[in-house]
């Protein structure tokens, strides 16, 4: 837990008559850390933004920033500014007018507003356009004019919601670097919500996983890419198989586990993250996870560790990787990451068997799905 959070967010809770949006959401973010927030559509990220943006009022729980309770404040003094998917931008204002919008609604003069809006104006690179309407503006100009408005008012905290989906792809990803680069330069906390794989891992610093109104995982971009905690998570974020099996027993400090495909070896520790023990039983039911990039396929068996006969069903070309779509003798889906010249070299075709195998050490357990021997609940919040 950390010591001093500059946001702290605790036991947050929404409903809507007897619809959850929101249960118990709880997260402590430092002074100017990237927070990403994650899930499928109606997990409740939006709720939990609009929560601390005030535009929400929670059932339950507290807000603080910088040790100061802040969900009992109106909008206009928690200096929580936020940033809409849609930019919200005055269609009829120019963009300095828009910029110097919130800083009017403060009550600053006229000069000390074309002041500070002028700075940031020039910080984002948009001053030339400072008399021009915003309706004639590139979808990159508007979003550089919805963020200048928003930091015009000095916010210890920016909040936004999904800003690049409106974007094309070659501008989004121009946008993500110049946002991350903003964030460094300022060192203002900011609280980002993204469908985006992308836009989460490579922006930042902690990534937290919603599932119908939940929290299902919070960690760095690494942890949650490498080390998923749930079938949900492992789900969502892709490029994981996963087989499920009964443990079968210990051998030399080996665990194995018992599939419909055949017995697979765990490897030393199971797989867990580090510092976590390897608490099974026998008869135990559980699931494996094995990253796409870790599994490789031969037309021939014999050649890996835990080897599984399957069919190729499909190619999926990402670049200079392949996707390999696999199928199981009963059914389960694998998914195998080749080199194209991997690929070439594999010579099979679709429909073909091949062999899908990986080192034991390669593949972790899911460790909630153990504990708790239920799978994430699938409603909508």
């Amino acid at each position: 837990m950390m010591t001093n959070p500059h946001l702290k967010m605790q036991g947050l809770a929404k409903s809507y008559g007897t619809f959850v949006a929101v249960e118990d959401f709880s997260l402590d973010i430092a002074e100017g850390e990237f927070i990403a927030i994650m899930g499928p559509s109606g997990c409740g990220k939006t709720t939990t933004l609009r929560m601390l943006a005030g535009l929400e009022t929670a059932n339950r729980g507290e807000i603080t920033l910088a040790g100061t309770r802040i969900d009992q404040l109106p909008v206009w003094e928690r200096k929580t500014p936020l940033v809409w998917q849609s930019l919200a931008l005055f269609p009829f204002m120019t963009v300095r007018e828009n910029v110097e919008f919130g800083l009017k609604m403060h009550g600053v003069s006229r000069a000390e507003r074309r002041r500070r809006a002028d700075d940031w104006l020039e910080r984002l690179g948009i001053s030339d356009y400072a008399d021009r309407n915003v309706a004639r503006l590139s979808g990159g100009q508007r979003q550089r004019v919805a963020l200048a408005r928003s930091l015009v008012l000095e916010p210890k905290v920016l909040l936004l919601d999904e800003p690049l989906s409106a974007l094309d792809a070659h501008m989004a990803i121009k946008m993500q670097g110049e946002l991350k680069k903003l964030q460094r330069e300022l060192g203002i906390t900011f609280v980002y919500v993204t469908h985006s794989h992308s836009e989460a891992f490579s922006l930042a610093d902690r990534v937290v996983i919603m599932n119908a109104g939940r929290v299902e995982q919070i960690g760095s971009p690494q942890d949650i890419f490498l080390r998923p905690r749930s079938k949900f998570v492992a789900q969502f974020v892709g490029g994981i198989s996963l087989l499920e099996g009964k443990i079968s027993g210990k051998k030399d400090d080996e665990w194995f586990l018992e599939t419909r495909d055949g017995k697979v070896r765990l490897g030393h520790g199971c797989g867990l993250a580090e510092g976590e023990t390897a608490d099974l039983a026998e008869g135990e039911t559980a699931d494996l996870a094995v990253r796409a990039d870790r599994i490789s396929v031969t037309v021939g068996s014999g050649w890996g560790e835990n080897e599984i006969a399957c069919t190729l069903v499909s190619e999926e070309f990402a670049g200079a990787v392949v996707n390999l779509h696999l199928e199981t003798a009963s059914g389960r889906s694998l998914v195998a990451q080749l080199q194209q010249r991997d690929l070439e070299q594999l010579d099979a075709s679709i429909g073909a068997r091949v062999y899908a195998s990986w080192h034991p050490d390669d593949g972790f357990l899911l460790e909630s799905a153990r504990t708790s021997g239920s799978e994430p609940r699938e409603r909508a919040a």
